[in-house]
């Protein structure tokens, strides 16, 4: 939703977003068992793969296949994390599917993934969305249940979360969850649930 929100603020503002990669595969690593990079296929890192190779050549085609995957995700409920359906996914947004093959046979795009993902940990950055303005400063989040639908909404979201960066002390503003909250985003996230083939994990943030 984050993602949806900063499309609409670059329509109505010109914002320049380029779409970096972050593991959440890697971050949650169980000591002993393989890295995202050590497998054939993982489920995230390879889609991250996906977008790196189509970066190279185009952000607009990177842009498009970030869109396309999480709205199959988090929308419709598709299984984008396999090979096959990352294919059509790729095919519905215009894009060549041959993208999904010929990004996994590349081994440099495991390079790409991690510079990305190290660029954001060695900022202090532990999860998503994280922000990177210039300067390196990072900003972790807006967590919003969903994108703002109003145009003035959209840009007052965007003014409140650049202000942070006025104030280098400021770390860190909280809603807390009730539990009308909780069930609100367990609807949201209810297609996400149904998708995807990996157990939530959740670590605590230092």
């Amino acid at each position: 939703q984050t993602a949806v929100w900063l499309r609409a603020v670059r329509e109505q503002t010109g914002l320049d977003v380029c779409w970096r990669w972050f593991s959440l595969e890697e971050v949650n690593h169980t000591e002993g068992k393989k890295h995202p990079w050590e497998r054939p296929w993982a489920w995230g890192w390879s889609l991250l793969r996906i977008g790196a190779w189509l970066r190279r050549d185009s952000a607009e085609a990177a842009d498009r296949w970030c869109a396309a995957a999480g709205h199959a995700l988090h929308v419709a409920g598709r299984k984008v994390h396999t090979p096959e359906v990352a294919r059509e996914v790729l095919a519905e947004a215009g894009l060549d599917p041959g993208a999904v093959d010929d990004a996994v046979a590349d081994p440099t795009t495991h390079d790409d993934v991690r510079a990305d993902h190290r660029r954001v940990t060695g900022l202090g950055g532990f999860g998503v969305p994280t922000l990177v303005f210039p300067g390196e400063r990072a900003i972790f989040g807006p967590v919003v249940r969903e994108a703002p639908s109003d145009p003035a909404a959209t840009l007052r979201l965007w003014a409140l979360v650049t202000g942070w960066l006025e104030f280098p002390d400021l770390y860190e503003l909280r809603r807390p969850k009730a539990a009308d909250d909780w069930a609100r985003i367990g609807e949201t996230f209810a297609p996400y649930l149904s998708a995807r083939d990996w157990p939530t994990i959740q670590r605590e943030v230092q």
